[in-house]
């Protein structure tokens, strides 16, 4: 539903590659959202390289916000998933609109990249630490059930152990959900290439597994907030061995024996406990859609 960025990040190069920030209108977005509804197809994923910016390159004023009012009308798509959004860009209203959404659930995933507010300075973000810790706040306020994603990056130039302890200090106090660990690399035209004080690969490594492990404890903490918790899961296709998966509406992913017959279908289940996978498994199969 977008491509295209236009804050030039210094860790990143997706603006020289996939130019600025674009997007067809409403109109459009939803005329291929109703194709959609046509079809089997019940959870759709709303996704781009910066959707937040929805909007942008246009002359006329349309947002992301109202463009997902607009989404929310369709019949015959029973849910919509936020993909990546800035933390700038998320803003209140978009926060209460999914909180109040019957289509739209409750799971945000949102990139903080660190929780050091100097090396946030550094990589040209457009935000710091305060701000993040505003939309997680409201996020859990408006949605407490809510999973909630961050993308983290370890490892950039002039980031020293005790940046990495601030960033880890902050995500560990922080009511998330999981996280997606980066470690710095370098790219051709990259601002940060420029840097001084490159980080080791072995400290880089060694920060990434620090981080996977908060990441593993966040993901359990909350999967246990949700044992007894009734929940709707879409069943996917694909066979893990001789299991299948799906997710509720807040991302927990159960596991089951596979079905064909449940493929593509959504059941109400109890969420009862935390398999020996640290995947959810359900009690009671109340109904099938």
């Amino acid at each position: 539903m977008q491509d295209g960025c236009d804050y030039f990040c210094s860790f990143c190069t997706i603006p020289l590659a996939r130019g600025k920030s674009r997007n067809a209108s409403i109109a459009e977005t939803v005329a291929k959202a109703k194709e959609v509804a046509a079809t089997k197809v019940k959870e759709v994923v709303l996704t781009g390289v910066n959707i937040g910016d929805f909007g942008a390159d246009q002359d006329y004023a349309e947002t992301f916000y109202d463009l997902i009012v607009e989404l929310d009308k369709i019949e015959g798509i029973d849910r919509y998933r936020i993909s990546s959004i800035e933390p700038n860009l998320l803003s209140n209203e978009i926060i209460d609109f999914v909180a109040a959404s019957d289509r739209f659930v409750p799971h945000f995933h949102i990139p903080l990249q660190s929780g050091d507010d100097e090396i946030l300075t550094k990589m040209r973000r457009k935000y710091l630490s305060d701000l993040y810790v505003e939309r997680i706040a409201r996020i859990k306020k408006q949605m407490p059930d809510c999973c909630i994603g961050v993308d983290v990056i370890v490892g950039f130039p002039g980031e020293t152990e005790e940046h990495f302890l601030t960033t880890y200090k902050f995500l560990n106090e922080l009511d998330i959900s999981y996280l997606h660990v980066f470690p710095y690399s370098e790219r051709n035209n990259m601002t940060a290439k420029k840097m001084a004080d490159k980080v080791t690969k072995a400290e880089k490594a060694e920060r990434a597994q620090r981080l996977r492990i908060l990441s593993e404890k966040k993901k359990r903490f909350f999967y246990e907030s949700q044992l007894g918790k009734t929940m709707e899961v879409l069943w996917e296709e694909e066979k893990q061995g001789e299991n299948m998966q799906g997710f509720s509406e807040n991302y927990v992913r159960f596991e089951a024996s596979y079905d064909a017959n449940l493929v593509n279908t959504v059941q109400t289940l109890v969420f009862e406990e935390i398999n020996e996978s640290g995947l959810a498994k359900a009690a009671v199969k109340e109904h099938l859609q």
